[in-house]
């Protein structure tokens, strides 16, 4: 049920690094028309740093762990219509025939079982606000999964606090990048601190080679988006706020909510969150790469 593309099974078999990148956010996290661009330019980051990428998704009745060009052409086409699939969600699909994209908690659980210790995305999951039920299934998998994931932090429409909270509970390490305030996506700091700083992806390799003789689960490493992309925060908050009483007043609830609040932030700024959106991605998968090489030369 697991195919692994030849590419990534050599640099595996071979010891050189390999990073894992999440196919929800090309499938539906961005316009239709920016997807297959977007999944082009991830990769070919990842190999200008010197790593191999491995875009997981669920194609063709199995889970694959790197994609030809063909298969992220058919990732990104918008007449075909992809299932958003968790961790809970892979077997049935695979049984079922249904092909999907990839979330962080299933992405990070296939990229482990092919051997990929790092793992770059967008932002993490996390609690949703005034729901202690409603938890991102991306920290349970994170806090029993031995990959390293960049991200910059979690989306500001989560409870920031209560998925920190979950972390630490999960014993889920959580390291800031050049930063000593945990980020929120659009924002570069939430207010909260996180729990170490480095300034190296080197630092960051060596404290996941470290964690990984004591614990079996995974790390966060927490990369704020580029300062010249941050969202002002007067804006930010302003839109927040709508897009909160917009799912309110929808009685928009579950795995529909983060839809509609990313989309309220792409009418309102007029596209331009999708751009930040796109740039801190960037930015991600170039740490994670960096962090992928160092590892390897640990």
């Amino acid at each position: 049920m697991l195919r692994i593309a030849e590419e990534v099974t050599a640099a595996l078999t071979d010891g050189r690094p390999v990073v894992a990148l999440e196919s929800t956010l090309l499938a539906h996290g961005l316009p239709s028309d920016r997807a297959l661009t977007v999944g082009r330019r991830l990769e070919e980051l990842v190999r200008a740093g010197g790593a191999v990428p491995a875009t997981v998704a669920v194609l063709d009745g199995h889970a694959q762990v790197g994609l030809s060009p063909a298969q992220l052409e058919q990732l990104c086409d918008p007449d075909i219509a992809l299932a958003k699939l968790s961790l809970r969600d892979i077997g049935p699909a695979i049984a079922l025939g249904t092909d999907g994209a990839t979330t962080v908690a299933s992405t990070a659980a296939l990229a482990h079982r092919a051997g990929i210790p790092v793992f770059a995305t967008g932002g993490l999951g996390g609690v949703h606000r005034d729901s202690t039920w409603d938890v991102s299934a991306d920290l349970q998998v994170l806090g029993r999964t031995p990959v390293l994931v960049v991200s910059s932090g979690v989306k500001s429409i989560l409870d920031i606090p209560a998925t920190l909270e979950v972390l630490e509970t999960l014993s889920v390490p959580v390291l800031g990048y050049r930063t000593d305030g945990f980020p929120a996506f659009y924002r570069r700091d939430s207010g909260l601190p996180v729990s170490f700083r480095v300034d190296e992806a080197s630092q960051a390799a060596a404290a996941f080679a470290a964690h990984r003789r004591f614990d079996s689960g995974g790390m966060l490493v927490a990369n704020p988006v580029p300062v010249e992309h941050e969202m002002p925060a007067g804006e930010h908050d302003r839109i927040l706020a709508e897009a909160l009483d917009l799912v309110a007043r929808q009685g928009t609830t579950g795995k529909a909510v983060t839809p509609v609040l990313l989309s309220h932030f792409h009418y309102a700024t007029d596209g331009r969150s999708v751009r930040t959106n796109e740039a801190l991605v960037e930015s991600n998968v170039r740490l994670g790469t960096e962090i992928a090489v160092a590892l390897c030369r640990q």
